[in-house]
């Protein structure tokens, strides 16, 4: 294990808000348990309006980066994350906040943690839901970390306690793991979507598998992207085209062995890689931006 997950991001790098992260708790379920408070889902409760929330600030949803997460949280509420935080005091967001928010914690204290874009079963049964989480470094091994959900949480599948700081490998498939379950047949890949309710040809099925497989080596490789960008082949195509299922099947094998060295060699492809301008497409639907990423 090397320090490469150590070291932040230009994504989780706390910046100026960096002296706000040392009164943050070190110990891994108090990490975990600050940054279920800190975000508030923009959909799973509704019309975020409904929770005394202004309109307006469904645009949190496009913050990027973890400086200026940070920055908005301060301005809400200047208590360091460690103890509860009143709803209309977190930033509207999604799991990948949760995620990348822990992640930059985690690291500001010295951790080995990175950001996993996968699909997790214990949220809505029968479905493997749309969900980013994280992967921490303990004892030898990485394990995998639920920083959106409360403590106490229940599996609504089966009622039992769901362990928050070591998610069964088969309640959470990583990208890799998703996209050779779904191809397999050992998942149906209609299962795979962002939401059950939600009938957009791409986010469902092999389309929306193909897409958090690239993101997730992208968050292999340090770049944790918000959920709804595209960029070099990835784009919102209600089918995936042959060469582009050969092209996957392809990764996910390589993403299997989980070498660093070998997947910053997979990374540097250019249908995979990051550039300086991306796409993002904000939902719902809106029309597709560009972004410079800094």
């Amino acid at each position: 294990m090397d320090d490469f997950h150590v070291s932040h991001s230009r994504f989780t790098d706390p910046g100026s808000q960096a002296d706000w992260l040392d009164g943050t708790p070190r110990d891994l379920a108090a990490l975990r348990e600050a940054s279920s408070q800190l975000v508030f889902h923009y959909w799973a409760h509704g019309d975020i309006t409904q929770h005394g929330f202004a309109a307006g600030r469904n645009e949190e949803i496009n913050l990027r980066y973890a400086e200026d997460m940070f920055a908005r949280l301060r301005e809400l509420d200047p208590t360091p994350p460690g103890g509860p935080r009143e709803p209309l005091d977190r930033i509207v967001g999604c799991c990948r906040d949760f995620t990348l928010l822990f992640v930059s914690m985690a690291r500001h204290h010295g951790i080995p943690a990175r950001t996993r874009v996968g699909f997790a079963s214990y949220l809505v049964p029968g479905w493997y839901l749309d969900h980013v989480v994280a992967e921490v470094w303990l004892d030898g091994a990485w394990q995998l970390v639920e920083p959106q959900l409360p403590a106490g949480f229940r599996d609504p599948v089966d009622g039992s306690a769901l362990d928050l700081l070591d998610v069964p490998r088969d309640r959470f498939l990583v990208g890799a793991d998703a996209w050779t379950a779904a191809r397999a047949g050992d998942v149906d890949p209609a299962r795979l979507v962002v939401s059950p309710d939600l009938d957009v040809p791409f986010l469902r099925g092999l389309p929306y598998a193909r897409h958090n497989l690239v993101l997730d080596l992208a968050a292999l490789n340090k770049h944790e992207m918000i959920l709804w960008d595209l960029w070099g082949s990835l784009g919102d195509d209600a089918e995936v085209a042959p060469a582009d299922l050969a092209r996957a099947d392809e990764l996910a094998e390589l993403m299997a062995d989980l070498d660093i060295e070998q997947l910053r060699v997979v990374f540097e492809a250019e249908d995979v890689r990051v550039p300086p301008v991306i796409r993002s497409v904000t939902p719902p639907g809106r029309l597709p931006v560009e972004v410079v990423l800094r």
